[in-house]
């Protein structure tokens, strides 16, 4: 993931107070005032000084990077880099980093070579995006391509160790985690955002189903539920796809009553245990959540498929069968 750093050169306190509160993950300032910024929180502050600069002019400024890359492991190309000689840079080593002025080019950085430089450097002109910027290149991994499933069959199976996510966000209807016993087929569970005569709505909870299941994290990686802990970060799914980082600040373990759920999209199937309360969702193709003790066979929800294996999280090409 590329990180977002910031350039308060000239020093301004305002701008560096909006970036120490945008969430960004370092800042170059001047070497006099390094150790006032480290004050106010904890952050990486880099002297200006320090950090190696290349303007790319000429295929001997491509060179010159490369080899600054090679020997000192980081290098910053300064504004007006262009997307092929980036490419060519990002190619032979990792640790380059350029300058933007904007959310489009903080963007257009982020996604070269489909894998994106490893750090941009939001220059102050460009403060007005830097919490835009930020949420683009830090809260988000883009959107993923959801399928609508068919309920097949609702079981109650008796008592079961269930997770609840908590995150440290307030999550808004239509959003979830994809969640199920198989990482080839993962149902859209939604968070408790909505309210009921009998329970508060908790909008930063995914009661998100049995311990032994898998749930999609950020970088293409999946976790059993049990695995998910405090300060850990997940995968937040909204009904369109779009995607969000929430960090997790409590994991709940405990006995409750469980339903299996099991649902066909095509010719795959996949299936999922859920505790079995009218507060638990899933996400109909429209957006909408339902709960599970209303759901009936033929109704429609939305899923994700995978067609990748996992080993220790990690996608991998091998045939896996999950039943």
């Amino acid at each position: 993931m590329t990180q977002v750093w910031f350039k308060a050169v000239p020093f301004d306190k305002a701008t560096v107070t909006l970036a120490l509160e945008s969430g960004v993950d370092a800042i170059i300032a001047p070497a006099d005032r390094v150790e006032e910024i480290k004050a106010l929180g904890r952050i990486t502050v880099l002297p200006e000084e320090e950090l190696s600069t290349v303007c790319l002019e000429s295929k001997a400024d491509e060179d010159s990077a490369v080899h600054c890359l090679r020997t000192q492991g980081k290098v910053l190309l300064r504004l007006g880099w262009e997307i092929i000689p980036v490419e060519n840079i990002l190619a032979q080593g990792d640790g380059l980093g350029v300058e933007v002025a904007s959310l489009d080019q903080a963007r257009l950085a982020a996604g070269i070579l489909e894998r994106g430089v490893d750090f941009v450097v939001v220059l102050p002109e460009a403060g007005a995006e830097l919490k835009a910027i930020v949420a683009a290149l830090k809260l988000s991994e883009g959107r993923l391509e959801l399928s609508t499933a068919r309920i097949d069959a609702i079981t109650p199976v008796g008592l079961g160790h269930r997770v609840c996510v908590d995150t440290c966000s307030l999550l808004r209807t239509g959003q979830g985690m994809l969640v199920g016993n198989s990482s080839a087929f993962t149902f859209l569970v939604h968070a408790e955002t909505e309210e009921n005569p009998y329970v508060a709505a908790r909008p930063f909870r995914i009661n998100a189903g049995a311990v032994h299941a898998y749930t999609l994290l950020p970088r293409d990686r999946t976790a059993y539920l049990g695995e998910i802990a405090s300060g850990r970060e997940v995968l937040i799914v909204d009904a369109t796809g779009r995607t969000s980082l929430a960090v997790v600040g409590r994991s709940k373990v405990e006995i409750r009553p469980l339903i299996l759920i099991s649902a066909s999209c095509g010719d795959r199937t996949g299936t999922i245990f859920l505790q079995n309360a009218e507060t638990i969702r899933l996400v109909r193709p429209d957006g909408s959540p339902v709960s599970v003790v209303a759901l009936a066979p033929g109704d429609e929800i939305l899923c994700r498929l995978d067609t990748a294996g996992r080993h220790f999280g990690m996608a991998i090409s091998e045939e896996i069968s999950e039943a």
